[in-house]
């Protein structure tokens, strides 16, 4: 016996549009779907929860699917920036979903059916390119990751070769780089991506994302590895050459991570192509590098609380235009090391010192100079506006004006090559826009009204056509005041109804009856209003709808034209954008040197390091705020041979850390093309900087402060060379005194035996200061104090020579500890202190060798070990795994 149909079957099948929103929905199942309807993005299901509680707005409820009410929000289109910003700024991806077609044509093909929407682009941390979401200063880049095994392709040999692309769709920044597995968490904190996407296999490797926790980008999978032909043919196909050469001596990691960034642009922008620049292989070698630890200790762009204000960047940031300031923090995350180009940037910036008048000229006609890379890339997705061919305008203007301030200047030589390269930009393209466009165009050019008046003559005539019925529209309104004998007649306009008159409730009535029935029309009944329509007001819409339909469609043609114009000069204006930038960090850097009384550095291929009244940068900064004075301080690190290590001594506050954060600050100021806050400064280039400052566990990896504290120790001891700099502060104090002296005391041994590397090391070990007796290249210096009437006074002067007290007790006394707990401990300490004096330090060096001879009692390697360690089962063929283990036995056997 046939089983009747369920009468409750209809009830469970969606609606219609119900199943167009799951059927999309569960094509992106990682975003939030904003689902077009009419006025609003409506979001449904989970999605409405989630954004609900993201947003604080309102949930409701729409129907029924499969007999449980269907939560829904929404969020009004034209605020859709705001919100899509708080999502953004939350770790949340946002599907947008647009209407395809007028809802009339969807009637057209039945009373049921549903207006065809789609997918029209992905929104992500880091691929957003609208004005109101980006930070003006702040790159808005992604980083795309590919991997290959390292050495000569032998599975037991070498490990992971990391590509690395970085592209930031708002501005068409294309760069690639290939690092080693040790290497990428530096390189993608100097890069501070807003977004990492790799393949699921690297994106699986539960080892790789915990060294990438730190970063604060969302790690996205891809799904697949894109390499091989392949990743070279999309390469190819998206900036439509036939062969790679041009792009300069890509590796294959490096090509395999720029088709990953090319697939991810592909799959966010949905077949929209961004103006992006070709791939460009970042010469690592040529810049400073710093570690991924050094960067949050010295806190270059960002403070320990993840804020700009307080950093280095923003303490020295004096850019006119937000690409300035991109550039300028770009140049801080990455100095360079090579002393040619380093001359160069600073005979740039020595030139706007000397010329205090055409500096100001200068930044007066940048500040008014817009973000053109972020304009043009607008434009290229098709999500710009009339007022980003406003600033193309702009733009060319300020070039032009530019290129005349320096007509009768001798610059030097990277002022002159940023001037001519403003010199070529395009007068014509500059005309075509001023001659068209209106002169203060709207953002959206669906507002329309920015082409020029006279410049279209069809335009003009529907303009006119149109402007004349809305006159039209209030005559009859004042005709139908008087035929009704009400004053509250009003005619209005929605996109459900069109026109229509609109009286309160009681007025309505009365045109329900006759004579005014016969003019007329009964179209809708509201809680306190009604509304009406007339023969003559419906005639009168077709005409005004006709007429302005046909000047938003001929306003928006002209619109699409001179904005292809300005895409075919796309890489020109990429040029302009670059020349503003450097121009704009030269003149800023000029003024950050006069108004702060910075001097020029002088940087070579030595191992010199020598600041003679050296000051901290942004602890000056905010004394001066304060109206005190900074302490400057001399530091000499050079040495002919090697560098010199310099144990820095003193109570607690007297200004260690400041003293040996301000001199790598220099550094990297120096290196960056900066003037530097010193009466003198000069430096050998630095090739790394490694900085061990300060205190922090990192719980979520299971490592204890002091666990913290070695693991950056390690990397310091196993990486830093001779031309190295190292600045390490309180090395072993988080644990027991004579493990932590211990620790230390080794350190120190291996930085002068070992790494032979330039280093402050500030400790409160007072037993290192006796090491100068046995290291030629050690020195001590202490932080002075004054004792006064049993008062200490910080004078935060460095000298040389070492401290015999830590004052730490009075350091407590100032935070406040009971005054017991005060007494006692001087009581303590005197003991200590006595007991101490009987057993002098002096022996125990004495007794102990130094670390290069120590090191030779070493245990032997264990190769056996090695290479088994050195295997990975899971990658290995059968053949390969056969001949490992036979490679195994034979170890064995010579063991």
């Amino acid at each position: 016996m046939d089983e009747k149909p369920r009468s409750d079957d209809k009830a469970a099948r969606p609606t219609p549009m119900m199943a167009q929103y799951i059927e999309i929905k569960s094509a992106n199942p990682d975003c939030l779907l904003f689902y077009r309807m009419g006025d609003f993005y409506e979001l449904f299901f989970e999605d409405a929860e989630t954004a609900s509680r993201a947003l604080g707005i309102m949930l409701t409820k729409r129907g029924k699917h499969q007999g449980a009410d269907i939560p829904m929000c929404g969020v009004p289109v034209e605020r859709a920036d705001d919100y899509l910003q708080k999502l953004i700024s939350l770790g949340h991806r946002v599907a947008v979903c647009e209407q395809m077609e007028d809802p009339a044509e969807a009637r057209k093909r039945g009373n049921k059916s549903v207006v065809r929407r789609d997918v029209v682009r992905l929104v992500t941390p880091g691929t957003i390119t609208e004005e109101q979401l980006l930070d003006p200063a702040r790159p808005n880049a992604f980083a795309a990751l590919s991997r290959l095994r390292g050495g000569d392709g032998n599975k037991l040999d070498g490990g992971w070769r990391y590509g690395l692309a970085c592209v930031d769709i708002s501005t068409g920044a294309f760069d690639v780089a290939e690092v080693g597995e040790a290497e990428l968490a530096g390189e993608l904190a100097r890069l501070e991506p807003r977004e990492i996407v790799a393949a699921e296999a690297i994106c699986a490797d539960a080892r790789l994302t915990s060294q990438l926790a730190h970063l604060d980008a969302p790690l996205t999978a891809l799904g697949r590895d894109v390499g091989g032909e392949s990743a070279a043919r999309r390469l190819l196909d998206f900036f439509c050459v036939a062969t790679l050469e041009g792009f300069g001596a890509l590796g294959e990691a490096e090509i395999a991570a720029a088709a990953a960034a090319i697939l991810y642009v592909e799959r966010t922008q949905k077949g929209k192509r961004p103006a992006l620049r070709r791939p460009s292989s970042l010469r690592r070698s040529a810049t400073l590098e710093i570690d991924a630890a050094t960067r949050v200790n010295l806190e270059l762009t960002r403070t320990l609380k993840g804020e700009r204000d307080g950093s280095l960047l923003a303490t020295i940031d004096m850019s006119a235009t937000p690409a300035g300031a991109r550039l300028l923090a770009e140049r801080i995350a990455a100095p360079s090391t090579e002393p040619e180009l380093i001359a160069q940037r600073l005979d740039a910036v020595s030139f706007f010192v000397a010329a205090p008048e055409l500096r100001a000229r200068l930044r007066a006609i940048l500040a008014r100079a817009p973000d053109v890379a972020r304009a043009l890339s607008r434009l290229s997705l098709q999500r710009g506006g009339p007022r980003d061919l406003g600033n193309i305008r702009a733009a060319l203007a300020a070039a032009r004006e530019i290129v005349a301030l320096f007509s009768a200047q001798e610059a030097a030589s990277l002022v002159a090559q940023e001037i001519a390269e403003l010199a070529v930009s395009d007068g014509e393209l500059e005309r075509a826009i001023a001659t068209r466009l209106a002169d203060d165009p709207p953002l959206d050019k669906r507002a329309g009204n920015f082409i020029a008046q006279g410049f279209d003559a069809e335009l003009d005539e529907a303009r006119a056509l149109r402007d004349e019925s809305r006159r039209v529209i209030a005559s009859l309104q004042q005709r139908y005041v008087e035929l009704a004998e009400t004053k509250q007649l009003k005619i209005k306009h929605n996109n459900f109804l069109g026109f229509f008159i609109e009286v309160p409730q009681a007025q309505g009535e009365r045109l329900l009856r006759p004579p005014f029935d016969a003019v007329f029309t009964h179209r809708q009944t509201m809680q306190d209003a009604m509304r009406f329509s007339t023969r003559e007001l419906a005639e009168l819409e077709a005409k005004i709808a006709s007429a302005a339909d046909r000047a938003q469609e001929r306003e928006l043609a002209l619109f699409e034209e001179l904005a292809g114009a300005v895409l075919a000069r796309a890489q020109e204006l990429q040029r302009l954008a670059q020349g503003f930038a450097a121009l704009d960090v030269f003149a800023a850097l000029g003024e950050l040197a006069v108004k702060r009384d910075w001097t020029r550095p002088h940087v070579d291929s030595s191992l010199d390091f020598e600041i003679i009244g050296g000051r901290h940068p942004v602890v000056e900064a905010s004394l001066e705020a304060q109206g005190k004075i900074f302490a400057a301080n001399d530091c000499d690190l050079g040495d002919a041979r090697a560098g010199k290590i310099a144990v820095v001594t003193g109570p607690n506050m007297a200004g260690k850390s400041t003293y040996l954060r301000q001199n790598a600050l220099i550094a990297i100021l120096a290196q960056a093309g900066s003037f530097v806050p010193a009466k003198s400064a000069r430096l050998g280039a630095v090739d790394r900087l490694f900085s061990r400052v300060g205190a922090a566990d990192d719980l979520a990896r299971g490592r204890s402060t002091f666990m913290v504290e070695m693991v950056e120790t390690a990397a310091i001891l196993n990486c830093a060379g001779a031309r190295s700099l190292v600045i390490l502060d309180e090395i072993g104090r988080g644990t027991a005194t004579f493990d932590g002296l211990s620790i230390a005391w080794a350190t120190i041994e291996h930085l002068h035996e070992v790494n032979r590397a330039r280093a402050l090391f500030a400790t409160h070990f007072h037993e290192l200061t006796q090491l100068t007796k046995r290291m030629g290249r050690l020195v001590n210096l202490t932080m002075k104090v004054k004792d006064h009437a049993g008062e200490v006074v910080f004078l935060h002067e460095v000298a040389k020579g070492a401290a015999d007290r830590s004052y730490g007790v009075h350091v407590a006394e100032l935070a406040g500890l009971p005054a017991s707990v005060v007494a006692r401990a001087h009581a303590i300490l005197a003991e200590l202190e006595a007991a101490d004096r009987r057993a002098p330090v002096e022996k125990l060096i004495d007794d102990l060798p130094l670390f290069a001879r120590a090191a030779q009692a070493a245990p032997p390697k264990d190769a056996l070990r090695e290479t088994l360690a050195a295997i990975d089962p899971d990658a290995l063929t059968p053949r390969e795994a056969l001949a490992a283990l036979y490679e195994l036995k034979a170890k064995a056997a010579r063991a």
